[in-house]
């Protein structure tokens, strides 16, 4: 008998009964857990951007040196996203995860106590272990902690945590920065990454892994279209929106003034649109998983081309912040919807995939966006982001007519659904190229020409469902 489907994204109403057998006690509580942990990284990651002055006078450095505290992150996360997993291969999640906010406690207490940059810059690498592991794993947990119905609005929640980062946790790093000295800043998201530890720990129920990874995964996901194409994009579009962000104050600034223009305030206010354009984009992406990222890819792309119109006014670029912001809250979630549903048996493989691409593209995003704001000027930076939006629109639509579930997310020879090209090993239902292929009923001569009883005894038939649409490889 083939193993039934997992669950995948839906907003449809779930049948009454009991729970499903291994979700937690108090699910969403569970959610919330996993939330204060990406907060925790992402504020973490992002401190040192609004400490920059005071680490260059305390360390006596100069204040580009002191920008590798931001990049260094960056880099190292990209790198971390898809190794961890496959480093940590049968572990408990909800231990790994706990580990990770365990190091990340002490990573940013090493920050608080750097008597010299080089010791700075090993916590911060450190950092970015736990920001590339964290992402690997939590993105794609929330169908492992609540119902199915309740997965688009579990994911959303999770990834509420960068913009809620943003909204408080580097203001307020920022603040107890100027007010008590930057060692402090770093030493109060220790205690907050303690506190988010021992929340994952006492919510999550065991979380064993699905199916351990290899290195060889990831080569293998990428023959699903919509992965293969459709990461491109997503790395275009994060590209874009980090060189913009990046340089949008001195854009601001220039077009208005520094003292004209309350930059922190409409910052903010960029960040609040971003935590409701987070559930927004976490519900259209659950509704319409195809419709939502290219979408947003064109809204982005006008918006910000329109800011850069308008940047010498306040009372045109107050509104376009706000609406940028909205906007760029669901990028996340509706990309993490929308790529997960192409491999719905590997939703850790993809997670880390796409979290080393988001990872890159934010690190590439800053680099072109300081040559670019060095070269033609920041408004250019704009355009650029424009631009790169713009581009990437196309490449999602193209992705999604590339296909639904694809052969990412087998398990293969563990007895799984398909395999790919041949159903013999795997013992399940489709193929990623033709389910004719894999055999017919068990013996003769399957429909459509299909030859033989197929190894596995699966379905035979004509024509498979092409090849995005095959249940899934081998992902060991």
């Amino acid at each position: 008998m083939a193993p039934s489907p997992p669950p995948t994204l839906t907003t449809a109403a779930a049948p009454p009964g009991p729970p499903a057998p291994g979700l937690p006690a108090r699910p969403w509580a569970a959610v919330l857990a996993v939330a204060a942990a990406t907060f925790c990284v992402v504020t973490t990651e992002l401190l040192p951007v609004g400490l920059l002055t005071s680490l260059a006078t305390g360390l006596r450095i100069s204040p580009g040196t002191t920008g590798l505290a931001v990049t260094l992150p960056g880099l190292v996360a990209a790198a971390s996203a898809p190794l961890l997993p496959v480093v940590v291969r049968r572990a408990d999640r909800r231990t790994v995860l706990g580990g990770l906010l365990f190091l990340l406690a002490a990573a940013n207490l090493l920050c608080a106590l750097a008597p010299h940059i080089a010791v700075l810059l090993a916590a911060r690498a450190l950092v970015g272990v736990c920001i590339g592991g964290v992402w690997a794993v939590a993105a794609g947990l929330a169908v492992r902690l609540v119902p199915p119905a309740a997965a688009g609005r579990a994911t959303a929640v999770i990834f509420s945590g960068v913009a809620v980062a943003s909204v408080l946790g580097v203001p307020a790093g920022t603040f107890l920065g100027a007010v008590a000295g930057w060692r402090w800043a770093f030493a109060a998201p220790a205690a907050l990454a303690l506190a988010a530890a021992g929340a994952l720990l006492l919510a999550l129920p065991p979380l064993a892994a699905e199916r351990p990874l290899r290195l060889a995964a990831f080569p293998r996901l990428l023959r699903v279209p919509r992965l293969r194409r459709g990461l491109p994009a997503v790395a275009l579009l994060i590209t874009g929106h980090f060189a913009a962000y990046t340089y949008v104050r001195p854009v601001l600034e220039r077009g208005l003034g520094a003292d004209a223009c309350p930059i922190g305030t409409l910052l903010l206010g960029y960040g609040a649109a971003g935590v409701v354009g987070t559930f927004a984009g976490g519900a259209l992406a659950a509704r319409h998983p195809r419709r939502t990222l290219p979408s947003i890819c064109a809204a982005l792309a006008v918006v910000v081309a329109l800011l850069a119109l308008a940047s010498g006014s306040l009372t045109g670029s107050v509104p376009l912040l706000v609406l940028w912001g909205l906007v760029y809250g669901g990028v996340s979630v509706s990309a993490q919807t929308w790529l997960s549903t192409a491999a719905p048996h590997a939703p850790e493989a993809v997670s880390a995939l796409l979290a080393g691409v988001f990872n890159t593209a934010i690190a590439l995003g800053a680099f072109l966006g300081g040559r670019v704001a060095d070269g033609p000027g920041p408004t250019a930076v704009l355009w650029l982001a424009a631009g790169l939006a713009g581009l990437a629109a196309p490449m999602v639509v193209g992705a999604g007519r590339a296909g639904g579930t694809g052969c990412a997310g087998g398990p293969g020879r563990a007895g799984g659904s398909g395999c790919a090209g041949d159903l013999g090993r795997a013992g399940g239902s489709g193929c990623a190229e033709d389910l004719g292929r894999a055999g017919g009923l068990g013996g003769g001569e399957g429909p459509g020409g299909a030859e033989g009883p197929g190894r596995a005894g699966g379905l035979g038939g004509a024509e498979g469902p092409g090849p995005a649409e095959g249940a899934g490889t081998d992902l060991r």
